[in-house]
């Protein structure tokens, strides 16, 4: 099949619109009529090669569509069937039958090597299989495993997201912190990843839900999407100390997104005694966390990396869109939609903090 996809052929160069054929499903399979596709920092920490994907590579992994057709053994899904797609796994290894399929042991191989794990690639050409779809394009070969079923009334152009960026916020405040009610919780950056964790930390109950960022303008949405409290560090002579002020003993929980340094070792620091910090931001390799050991030994507090929201994607996918539905996460709120032709204008923006979440309309 002939099909257009968004090629980057050097680091930091363009996203080109491009011809590109695409194999037919293999066994397992699931290609794809992409309808929207959300943009990920992380396809933009590819385009810079901070992992070292090979080029010219076909991003993309927040996709959502029509499935056109599907390989041998496929059952989970069929033709015309209404879906996201999601990081890939194996579903065999110990954390996938552990239901932790998020730290599958070959996650590398399936969402970063630039191709299937044997090395085949289903785009001629180029380098793919990027998050088992590589959905900058206007069909994507997928996995049974990593596409999940949409009910019939959910919106394709804002489910996309849901695959990776939204989960992740959201999941690592619902599956993997799992907050109770009351429980105090800090979120560093509040850019799509951390008010999608405002916002499940709301649904989990949690109070008081403070929003950290140096942008008034995101700590004033935080406030509206459940945040009960801000701190812009433009504005207060120790973060540390005013979430303090805030919480009393420190967060029980905090999240870590901005992927900086000094940010991190803020957010270790504001733990109260026994707390958790989760780390997601994504940095260039060589990206540290420092924290004094003794702040980590005497107040017994944790630090966890967390992928993709530690999430299941059959289940929780679809309970984060019945929860937007239901009006209790308006993720919307943080999407700006751009036609295909116009990535690099979603791209730019993305990156300079202007879009929250940009969503590319393909069809």
């Amino acid at each position: 099949m002939q099909i257009q996809a968004a090629v980057i052929r050097e680091t930091d160069g363009p996203f080109l619109i491009e011809d590109v054929e695409l194999d037919d499903p293999g066994p397992g399979e699931v290609r794809v009529e992409i309808h929207a596709v959300g943009v990920c920092h992380t396809d933009i920490a590819i385009q810079h090669q901070w992992m070292p994907v090979p080029l010219p590579l076909v991003l993309g992994h927040e996709g959502s569509g029509i499935v056109e057709s599907v390989g041998e053994g496929v059952t989970k899904v069929k033709a015309g069937d209404r879906v996201a797609l999601t990081y890939g796994f194996c579903g065999a290894c110990p954390t996938c039958s552990a239901d932790r399929p998020a730290y599958c042991y070959e996650f590398a191989p399936r969402n970063v090597s630039g191709g299937r794990p044997d090395g085949t690639n289903a785009l001629h050409g180029v380098n793919g299989f990027f998050f088992s779809q590589s959905s900058f394009a206007t069909y994507a070969i997928a996995t049974e495993l990593n596409t999940v079923k949409l009910a019939d009334d959910d919106d394709l152009l804002i489910a996309g997201p849901l695959g990776c960026g939204i989960q992740t916020g959201a999941g690592t405040v619902l599956n993997k912190l799992q907050p109770r009610e009351g429980q105090s919780i800090a979120v560093f950056g509040v850019g799509a990843v951390g008010l999608s964790a405002i916002m499940a930390a709301k649904v989990a109950g949690a109070s008081p839900i403070v929003a950290v960022d140096l942008n008034p303008g995101r700590l004033e949405l935080a406030l509206e999407l459940g945040a009960t409290h801000t701190v812009n560090p433009d504005e207060v002579d120790d973060v540390v100390v005013a979430i303090q002020g805030i919480t009393g003993a420190g967060a029980d929980f905090a999240v870590e997104t901005t992927a900086v340094e000094q940010v991190a070792t803020q957010a270790i620091n504001a733990l109260a005694p026994l707390g958790t910090c989760a780390i997601l931001g994504l940095g260039p390799a060589g990206t540290n966390v420092t924290v004094d050991m003794t702040a980590l030994l005497i107040p017994g507090r944790t630090v966890v990396g967390v992928v993709e929201g530690d999430s299941v994607p059959d289940e929780f996918i679809p309970r984060l869109a019945q929860l937007y539905k239901d009006g209790r996460f308006p993720y919307d709120r943080l999407i700006k939609v751009y036609d295909f032709q116009d990535i690099n204008q979603a791209v730019a923006d993305a990156e300079a903090g202007t879009t929250l979440k940009a969503v590319l309309r393909v069809k």
